[in-house]
């Protein structure tokens, strides 16, 4: 490696913040009348006295607040902004096209990281990363692992009994999901994913709403399955996030070694006291029947199957909040373009059961600390979802106070007036100055 000169100091990009208050993703109590120093990729300097920087750009932030950008822990770059005939019937070159001007579309929304909870988003993270397209920071987990007629099961309807020899489906050669049965297969195909670039692994461990083929109460995957797969992530220094909703399939999963339970919409009281024990992860979706936000299908199965999921959401709720489950902001927002917009809406809709000041905090720091988890397997090094100096860059700029009316983040176009993503800010409607004290 190279030695850092000061001229490659000094050639790195500076933008100071001045006149801000500060949501530091950590502390409810903003920091006051504060100024931020960002140096290339990282917050060089925060403090309550005039910073000099030459040669920064200075945005005057005129009291509004300063705040992490949001962490979505559970997104679906891939699948989030068509309607799933489409999604499943169109070419992969296609589809990623599609998906890189939705990312764009996320990252203005002020969503700066996400999960990626399942899919071939490889490319679109590539992309990202080397600056061809605009989007957020993708913690990819790859291909869903599933087991045969389970949640990441989506062939036709006479594509069974499998013929030994048979290509694998569409969905499996373009690396959206690899179906898996047998402790063997489910060694080698988790192996797989790893090998692609999964930061986490993704298990399907019980039924689904959008799959047809894999009822509710259905656990997924034998208890043996179920350890190969978490042992593999294991080996690898990085977790198993799993897709499960019933109590039963999630203690078994918790037992075989899981770390963050996705939508888990009939958690019972032993669950969640033995998920509060082991530090394991509830990843919680506000989502909502009978109003305009709520989740549309093309197939009535589906339709019955998210009413029976959703009307499960405020006792759990309730007994995650009761034992102190570590809990996690998401959306899981799929095949349908207008809910994808809403996403920061989505987030305001947690002030029913959270205040703005523990939504917020959720949607920062604490979604941070769990995608984290993956270690090693960490794609963007550093610490995410705070203001802090020494941390990434990224960072929003709110007309407003978002602890006292979190509303504001339920219309970014208007609210959110800078975004910046890893020092490089994608969205600016103040004015800005350069500041010389030479």
């Amino acid at each position: 490696m190279g030695v850092t000169t000061p001229a490659d100091q000094a050639a790195k990009p500076k933008t100071l913040f001045t006149n801000v208050h500060i949501f530091d993703g950590v502390h409810e109590k903003r920091i006051e009348n504060a100024y931020v120093l960002v140096e290339g990729n990282l917050i060089k300097q925060i403090s309550a006295q005039k910073i000099t920087a030459d040669g920064a750009m200075v945005i005057d932030g005129g009291e509004r607040t300063l705040m992490p950008g949001l962490i979505d822990a559970h997104w679906h770059t891939m699948f989030c902004f068509w309607p799933i005939s489409k999604i499943l019937s169109s070419d992969f070159g296609f589809l990623s096209i599609a998906a890189a001007k939705s990312a764009g579309e996320t990252l203005l929304r002020g969503f700066t990281t996400v999960r990626d909870a399942g899919a071939n988003v490889f490319s679109i993270k590539k992309a990202t990363d080397e600056g061809l397209i605009d989007g957020p920071r993708v913690y990819p987990a790859g291909a869903y692992i599933s087991q045969t007629s389970g949640h990441g099961d989506f062939r036709d309807p006479n594509d069974v009994p499998e013929n030994p020899g048979t290509p694998l489906d569409y969905m499996q050669r373009v690396g959206h999901v690899l179906i898996a049965d047998g402790v063997p297969e489910v060694i080698k195909r988790t192996r797989e994913v790893l090998r692609m670039g999964a930061s986490h692994i993704k298990a399907m461990a019980g039924g689904g709403v959008t799959s047809l083929y894999d009822p509710l109460d259905v656990t997924e995957y034998t208890f043996e399955e179920m350890k190969a797969i978490c042992e593999v992530a294991k080996t690898w220094n990085t977790y198993v996030m799993i897709h499960a909703n019933t109590d039963e399939a999630i203690r078994q999963w918790i037992e075989a070694g899981a770390l963050s339970v996705e939508h888990g919409f009939f958690i019972e009281e032993e669950t969640a006291k033995l998920m509060a024990e082991k530090g394991v992860w509830w990843s919680m979706q506000p989502m909502s029947v009978g109003d305009e936000d709520a989740f549309k299908f093309e197939n009535p199965i589906s339709t019955a199957k998210y009413a029976q999921c959703v009307a499960g959401l405020e006792k759990v709720i309730a007994l995650t909040k009761k034992y102190k489950v570590k809990t996690a902001f998401g959306t899981d927002m799929l095949f349908d373009p207008a809910l994808a917009a809403k996403q920061g809406k989505f987030l305001a809709k947690m002030k029913k059961w959270y205040t703005p000041y523990e939504a917020l905090k959720m949607a920062t720091h604490d979604n941070a600390q769990l995608i984290k988890l993956c270690g090693p397997r960490d794609p963007y090094p550093g610490e995410l979802g705070v203001v802090k100096e020494g941390a990434l860059a990224d960072l929003l700029l709110v007309d407003g106070n978002p602890l006292q009316n979190i509303d504001l983040v339920a219309d970014p176009d208007k609210n959110f007036v800078v975004i910046m993503k890893d020092g490089k800010i994608y969205k600016n409607i103040l004015h800005e100055r350069t500041q010389n004290n030479k």
